[in-house]
This record gives C-alpha cells, sequence and structure tokens, in this order.
C-alpha cells in the first residue's frame, strides 16, 4: 500500500483562483521542482480545461500538456496529477495516459451529484488514469448519503475520495462522523483523502484530527496542502504545517528547506499583488456555510462591514448561501443599505446652506499631500465651502463632511474626534436613520445607479447630491484614480483597503463612466473643475 498517510500539495490548482491561473511558466517550473525535492508524494498541478491550454498557465488542456513544465527528475512513485469539474471538462479531449504527463485525475462534483458525476468518470479509468474524487460540501452529506456515495465510489474503480471542507464549516466532530462513516464502508483499498479551507483557523487542527483518524484505520489517508494556505479565500491548511508535522510524528521524511525555499521564491512574492488567508470575513462564511464568493463580492465591491455582512448572508436561505448569485447578492446588500427616511427637510436645509457657494470638494487621494499649497491658495482666495468625502483630510479645516461608507464614518469618528464633533456631517441612511445636532442624513438609494460594479463610489454619489441640490460651481481635489504600478493612492494609507491590479483598472473604468454619466445628466447645470491631477479629467 506504501506510505499509511500521504500528503498532496494542491498550490498549484488551488492557487488558480487567485492569480486566474496566470503564475508563469517559471513559478510553475520551479515550484514543481521543489516540491519533487521536499519528497511530497502526490502534487496537483492544475486543472483541465476546454480551451487549449497557454503559456504561464496552470490551466491545461490534455494531461501531456503538462510535459515541459515537469523536473529531469524521474517521478519516483510521485503522484502527478490535474483537476476537472464534473460538467466543465468535455472528456472526450482526454487522451490515453502516456505516464510522462499527468498520472491522475480529480473529479469534483457538488454534492447531489455524484451519481451523474462517477457515470461520467469512467472514461477517465479506461483512458488509464488513476481516480480520484472530491466530494465538494461533505458536510451537507447524512449519514445515509455517505453510505450511498461510499457504494458509488466502491462500483466506480477510484483510486481516492476526498472529504472536503468547502465552507471550512467543518469542527473536529464533524469530521469524525464523516470519517468514521466512510471508513466503514469504503473498500478498504481505496483510499480517503480530507480538503480544508481555513475559514474558522481550523485547517490545520483537522488535518492533526484527520492524521490521527487515519493512524488508526487500515486504509491509506491523504492530506491536502498547499503552500502558505494558497487558495481562494481563506485558504488551505499550509504545506510547511502539515509536512513539519509528519515529519516531527515520524510518519515522513519531507525536506522543509525545499518547502520553505518554495515559499520564498515564488509564493511570497505573490503577496504583492494578491490576498488570501484567514480573516474575519472568511469567518463568516465559514459559521454560516456561505459559498467564500459571496463574501468576496461584498468584500471587495462595498467594503461591507463584518458584522453588516453577517447580517446580510444571514438573510439568504441557506440553499442561496450555497451558491453565488450576485443579481440576488446585490438585491440583498440594497434593501438591507436602503433603511428609507424623510431626507425632503435636510435637503432643503442644505440646498440653503450650498446657495451661491462655490464648492470644494476633498477627496482623500495622495495629491491632497502633494498639491497642499495649490489647494490652500485656492481656498484662501475663493472661500469655497471644503467637504471631505469620506474621511477628515489631516491638514485641512473643512466646512463639512459627507459620509457613505460605516467603515469610513467609524474611522473619522475615532481617529479625529475632535474635529469629528464640531463639524458639520451630511451621511447616507445606510449609516444612520436619525441624525444628531449638525447630522444630516439623505437616503442612500437617492444617490446610487446600478449598472457598475462600484456603484457606490462616495465622490459620484456626492456629486448625485450637489446636483439634485442645484449647486454650480464645483472643484476637486484629492480625486486622482487609481494608479496600477503601485497599491498606494490614499493621502491616509489606511484608508486603501485590499486592492490589487485588477481592482484598481475596474474602479477607474467604473468611475470614469459613472462621472461621464453625472455630467450627462446635469448638463449645464453643474459646472465641475478639477483642482489637482485627476486620471478622470
Amino acid at each position: 500500500m506504501g506510505k499509511k498517510i500521504q500528503l498532496l500539495d494542491c498550490t498549484l490548482r488551488d492557487g488558480c483562483y487567485i492569480v486566474d491561473s496566470k503564475f508563469g511558466d517559471p513559478l510553475i517550473k520551479g515550484l514543481l521542482k521543489r516540491l519533487y525535492a521536499a519528497g511530497v508524494e502526490i502534487i496537483e498541478c492544475g486543472w483541465l480545461k476546454n480551451d487549449p491550454h497557454k503559456e504561464d498557465s496552470a490551466f491545461f488542456h490534455v494531461p501531456d500538456d503538462l510535459i515541459p513544465y515537469l523536473p529531469d527528475d524521474p517521478k519516483n512513485g510521485r503522484l502527478l496529477c490535474l483537476m476537472i469539474d464534473w460538467d466543465r471538462y468535455d472528456l472526450s479531449h482526454l487522451p490515453p495516459c502516456s505516464g510522462r504527463g499527468a498520472d491522475a485525475i480529480r473529479m469534483v462534483f457538488p454534492h447531489g451529484r455524484s451519481t451523474e458525476a462517477i457515470a461520467l468518470s469512467r472514461k477517465i479509468i479506461e483512458s488509464g488514469y488513476k481516480l480520484f474524487f472530491q466530494a465538494a460540501n461533505t458536510l451537507s452529506y447524512s449519514n445515509e448519503e455517505l453510505i450511498r456515495l461510499a457504494g458509488e465510489v466502491n462500483r466506480s474503480g477510484a483510486e481516492a475520495l476526498s472529504i472536503v471542507d468547502t465552507f471550512g464549516a467543518m469542527y473536529p466532530a464533524d469530521l469524525e462522523r464523516i470519517f468514521q462513516m466512510l471508513d466503514q464502508k469504503l473498500d478498504p483499498e481505496i483510499k480517503l483523502g480530507f480538503h480544508s479551507h481555513n475559514n474558522q483557523q481550523l485547517s490545520f487542527a483537522l488535518s492533526i484530527r484527520f492524521a490521527e483518524l487515519g493512524a488508526k484505520s487500515k486504509r491509506c489517508v491523504i492530506i491536502d496542502s498547499s503552500l502558505s494556505g494558497l487558495g481562494r479565500g481563506a485558504g488551505n491548511a499550509t504545506t510547511e504545517l502539515v509536512s513539519s508535522y509528519l515529519n516531527r510524528i515520524g510518519s515522513a521524511h519531507y525536506d522543509m528547506n525545499e518547502i520553505l525555499d518554495a515559499i520564498d521564491t515564488y509564493i511570497d512574492p505573490l503577496k504583492a499583488d494578491f490576498s488570501w488567508g484567514y480573516n474575519t470575513s472568511y469567518f463568516i462564511s465559514g459559521y454560516y456555510c456561505c459559498h467564500v464568493n459571496n463574501i468576496a463580492y461584498l468584500k471587495k465591491n462595498h467594503r461591507t462591514l463584518s458584522k453588516d455582512m453577517r447580517l446580510i448572508i444571514e438573510s439568504l436561505s441557506p440553499a442561496d448561501r450555497l451558491q453565488y448569485k450576485y443579481d440576488n447578492l446585490e438585491k440583498k446588500y440594497l434593501d438591507y443599505s436602503d433603511r428609507t427616511v424623510d431626507d425632503e427637510a435636510a435637503r432643503n436645509i442644505l440646498k440653503d446652506k450650498f446657495a451661491n457657494h462655490k464648492i470644494l470638494l476633498l477627496a482623500p487621494g495622495k495629491t491632497l499631500s502633494s498639491c497642499r499649497e495649490q489647494i490652500d491658495d485656492f481656498i484662501k482666495k475663493e472661500k469655497p465651502l471644503v467637504i471631505g468625502i469620506n474621511s477628515i483630510p489631516e491638514h485641512y479645516s473643512c466646512d463639512w463632511l459627507f459620509f457613505s461608507k460605516p467603515l469610513r464614518y467609524q474611522y473619522a469618528r475615532e481617529k479625529y474626534p475632535e474635529k469629528f464633533a464640531r463639524t458639520p456631517k451630511i451621511m447616507t441612511s445606510n449609516i444612520k436613520i436619525s441624525g444628531e445636532a449638525d447630522e444630516y442624513i439623505v437616503n442612500y438609494n437617492l444617490l446610487v445607479k446600478l449598472g457598475w460594479i462600484f456603484f457606490d463610489d462616495s465622490m459620484i454619489m456626492f456629486l448625485r447630491l450637489l446636483e439634485k441640490l442645484e449647486s454650480q460651481e464645483v472643484y476637486l481635489a484629492g480625486f486622482d484614480g487609481f494608479s496600477l504600478t503601485e497599491n498606494f493612492n490614499y493621502a491616509d494609507p489606511f484608508l486603501q483597503g485590499e486592492l490589487d491590479r485588477q481592482k484598481r483598472e475596474t474602479l477607474n473604468s467604473d468611475i470614469a463612466s459613472m462621472l461621464q454619466d453625472v455630467v450627462r445628466e446635469a448638463g449645464n447645470r453643474l459646472k465641475l473643475k478639477f483642482l489637482t491631477p485627476s486620471i478622470y479629467t
């Protein structure tokens, strides 16, 4: 049977979600060489897709597309595998196994689709490949369903079946229930694997428990992991932790120097442009057994506060939480944000206070610092009403503050308590529905317009408000746009958030388009002038 506990490194496969498969040829080759040298038994090298393979990608069309990336060293018993989504790869593309590329195919299927997937999988074995199954969201299986699944896998000719904690929702008792049921019902020569996600910081602990359960079983078991936990959302159990643990208990002799060198050389540089791993948002995904894409959507598009995210996810039905229907999620977000208030009186007061004034809007871009002398001269000469947009600018005295993001509102209140207390504030109804002294609440939905991913940009929302207040002469400063060559775009670094290059590109495109929409709708009524450099001019 070989080793009792085997390690499967899925860095190149699960990492595809983070880098859109575009690792680059040097990384793919270098990582495989390091994992070979480290002694990892099973290496998952990427995905099989219907499209032709392209350079630099871990999406392959056929298993032998992998050959140019492999080290010159012989496999020496290592198993190389590729994954397919059960209904997204046309198995008619699959050639007979040559023995030179991938040796095994891992097929993942959702809860409720095992019978269909296993029927399709016959082609894999007929073509000479070892067959591995991934039962996504195994936590959803009842004991009766686990028994049925084991029977189907027994008849399939598969090499292995993996328990998958898709949403990072398992606790040790859940893993034990599933392991014991499958261990009893699977044929003893079929390996049992475990693929975890770290939403509740339990991946390593669960991997240890799985190894303990496997040590008591008669079958071989497989633990999935990735270098630095690289993977979608909260990521996976980390290869460095799992391998060092298996070394410590005497089940393996992995070369930790090779593993650590692989991380230093190939994984750490990815952190400059990509993010993954545990945070409180992904804890919410695990707690509610919710697909991580829902969390990523709310976090990326709206910077939703954790407590608000929790309530939005809680409002989804259990079935909807398992999917990622963004239209439905957007509706839930808007429903949650739309705390409708009667804002007519507030808008009339603001209209009167803004009348016959030039307006200077201070967005939080870096030019607030680099162009400070120019802005100060303008304020001294023109005496405009100065309004801070979603922030309190450190070196300026504002006449008004506008907030449309709860996180920015809380941060400003805590960092600059005196400025915050003495400055009149305008805020949208998603923050609060009743104002204190010198607080004016306007309806959130009055200022947003759908049709863009980042439809709730604060500057665009305030420009829409100014148009409704019949303001005419408006100057913009700090409304810089987002640099594609550096990740620091704010005068206050805390306001940066997680902005990878793709998000910065989309933000620039959406804001430019929305600004054109504002100008088009306002016609000649609203005259906008940029006081500082901006990509939106």
